[in-house]
């Protein structure tokens, strides 16, 4: 009692040695000037600060502020720590400048020197565990929490970067917590963008639970900066909600439960969708997130939901030894077909657009990789209809429109370069019975082999790209059927973008589940429209370009060697040298296709022991390939990317 007497006593005194010394430790470890224009308490245990000021030398006030009212809890004094049950702060400025004369903050972010002590790097420890992210996480959260006022009251708190190239201006008229409420109003200016917003929420310190809903209170929507300048992206929405329900921290490990909610959100992203918008009109998130060492969690409890299509997630990446473990799953339950396809975000799926179906539909995707052991990669992928499913009405696009004559638009970099008709009135136009078996076996055996009896996807192909792909840590090779080949090349745009994977995978799956074209015509169509050379489309313009002959007439070498340019058409001159011999490095390829083709019965054995890489060139392509001018150049060797262009030769 004679000591909090004494205090109360001499508090004021108290007070200003205390401040002194704060004052003091601040210039010493800092080359600024820090003050303190008046302090005195207001009552027994609130302090009253005025004309705070933080300035380091020679260079522009880094932050100042009118006044600091602060209520102290009692109890946390004695309990070894200060926490503020009120804190009221008017008219605080922060302001970051940075020029050619350097900056007025670059001296808070330097490394601090110990005296006496050498600045080297300590030596690298290989045994020392990683940090573990949810051990920090849930110290920040922690003391975050636990050092929230009962009472915030600031008003007119202003922040602001300028630099030669950029101006950053933040400012917030008033923050309200009261009673656990939080309200606050926000206008941040990124150099001519602007937003201004509002922001409504809940906080419950003891138990970790925060809540809020940030929305712009003009026309404009929120709009995130600078992502055009950095990722060429584009970002809006009209409102955000998010929350943190529960934390638990147990065996070094930090599970977080929480939500959050995005409304009339657009997205644009070159890699995305093009130059067109994303637009999803409702977008919500329930997560529950795992951290721990070497360990990041997304739980299968995770639901996400786009518009009313809704979906389980899970995501593991675990790191045990020097060993990495990546697992993914995505399922849904049984929803109504009509949800699903409302539900696909505008500007994304131009064909699908539109769409109205019956029926139900479920999705189930598994995804498995030890990076030690990539050839034991776990893929799988199914998406299952009801009996009664069927397409009531399409939308933007008939799929169904192989079935019959066609106009079809060859685009290369964005831009119509031929178009022609895809049907008996193209004097170009081929039957499949008019077209040699020997060329729709060559590339059945090296494009597809399974075309015949799989239902447009063939996962082990796709199996087999990624572990290649992650192999060589880039995309080195693709999974497409002869069915995705043709859809991508009939109704999709030729820009390589997420979005046109997800709609060529839905749209062959329509073909197929549905049965809406024979696999005859769409091998058919794909014969008759792929490009074989420079503005040479189809297997007729490609018979009479190389070989003067109708596409009926070709023999087996003719036929592997337009086999063998599929994949890379525009390169059709590197097969020859300068006399129009195909080059030897061609014997390969022949070699592999024509053994193929011997084991499953499509030639004899006479034939393949008779095939030789040996073909003679008329017509316009021999024109442009037969220079004779010299012989002696080293051949370029392709045989790498023509034999990775095959889809599984042996399965």
């Amino acid at each position: 009692m004679l000591l909090i007497v004494l205090l109360f006593a001499f508090r004021s005194r108290v007070l200003q040695y205390t401040l002194g010394r704060v004052e003091a430790k601040v210039e010493n470890r800092y080359p600024a000037d820090f003050n303190i224009g008046s302090a005195e308490f207001d009552d027994w245990n609130s302090v009253v600060l005025t004309d705070i000021s933080f300035v380091p030398h020679q260079q522009d006030t880094l932050f100042r502020t009118d006044s600091v009212y602060a209520a102290i809890s009692v109890r946390s004094i004695f309990a070894g720590r200060i926490v503020f049950k009120r804190l009221e702060v008017d008219n605080t400025y922060l302001t970051a400048v940075k020029d050619e004369n350097g900056s007025n903050f670059s001296f808070l972010l330097k490394k601090e020197e110990v005296p006496g002590k050498k600045d080297a790097a300590p030596p690298a420890d290989s045994t020392a565990e990683e940090r573990n992210y949810g051990a920090l996480l849930n110290r920040v959260i922690e003391t975050a929490f636990k050092n929230v006022p009962d009472q915030v009251d600031f008003n007119n708190l202003n922040a602001s970067y300028v630099s030669t190239n950029r101006t950053i201006n933040m400012a917030m008229p008033y923050l309200r917590i009261n009673d656990g409420q939080i309200a606050s109003q926000l206008s941040v200016q990124t150099d001519s963008l602007e937003n201004n917003m509002r922001v409504f929420g809940t906080i419950d310190p003891k138990a970790y639970r925060i809540a809020g809903r940030l929305y712009a209170y003009d026309d404009m929507g929120v709009r995130i900066p600078y992502i055009k300048k950095k990722l060429d992206a584009a970002v809006t929405f009209d409102t955000v909600r998010f929350s943190l329900d529960s934390k638990q921290f147990r065996n070094e490990k930090l599970t977080i439960r929480g939500s959050a909610m995005v409304n009339n959100l657009t997205l644009n992203h070159p890699m995305l969708s093009g130059e067109d918008d994303i637009n999803v009109r409702e977008s919500e998130l329930d997560y529950v997130v795992t951290l721990g060492p070497n360990l990041y969690v997304v739980d299968s409890l995770t639901e996400v939901r786009v518009n009313r299509a809704k979906a389980n997630f899970y995501a593991s990446y675990e790191k045990v030894d020097t060993t990495k473990i990546i697992d993914l799953m995505v399922k849904t339950e049984q929803m109504p077909a009509n949800d699903f396809f409302q539900s696909l975000p505008t500007g994304l799926f131009e064909n699908l657009e539109g769409i109205q179906a019956q029926g139900w539909l479920q999705y189930d995707m598994k995804f498995h990789v030890n990076m030690d052991s990539l050839n034991q990669l776990v893929f799988n992928s199914d998406l299952d209809a009801s009996e009664d499913f069927e397409i009531k009405e399409w939308g933007n696009t008939n799929i169904e429109k192989i079935n019959r004559s066609f106009v079809h638009t060859v685009y290369e970099y964005g831009k119509p370069v031929r178009t022609f008709t895809v049907g008996p009135s193209n004097p170009f136009y081929s039957p499949i019975s008019e077209i040699s078996p020997y060329l729709r076996n060559a590339i059945l055996s090296a494009e597809d082999a399974g075309f015949y009896s799989h239902n447009g996807f063939h996962e082990e192909a796709f199996r087999q790209a990624i572990i290649k792909n992650l192999k060589e840590g880039e995309f080195a090779r693709g999974g497409s059927t002869i069915s995705m080949q043709l859809v991508k090349n009939v109704f999709l745009s030729r820009k390589k973008t997420v979005a046109r994977k997800v709609e060529e995978a839905i749209i062959v799956w329509l073909i197929e589940n549905e049965d809406l074209v024979s696999k005859n015509r769409l091998f058919e169509v794909y014969l008759n429209i792929i490009e074989w050379g420079p503005n040479v489309y189809g297997a007729k313009d490609a018979s009479r370009f190389y070989f003067g002959k109708q596409p009926s007439e070709l023999n087996l070498a003719e036929a592997i060697f337009l086999t063998s340019i599929i994949p890379s058409p525009k390169r059709y001159r590197s097969s020859f040298d300068s006399y129009g011999n195909l080059r030897s490095y061609k014997g390969g390829y022949y070699r592999l296709i024509g053994g193929i083709m011997r084991r499953r019965g499509l030639i004899s054995q006479e034939e393949y022991e008779n095939l030789t890489p040996n073909v003679s060139l008329y017509g316009r392509a021999r024109d442009l390939i037969v220079t004779a001018q010299d012989t002696t150049a080293v051949e370029e060797d392709t045989t790498r990317f023509e034999l990775e262009t095959i889809d599984l030769l042996e399965f």
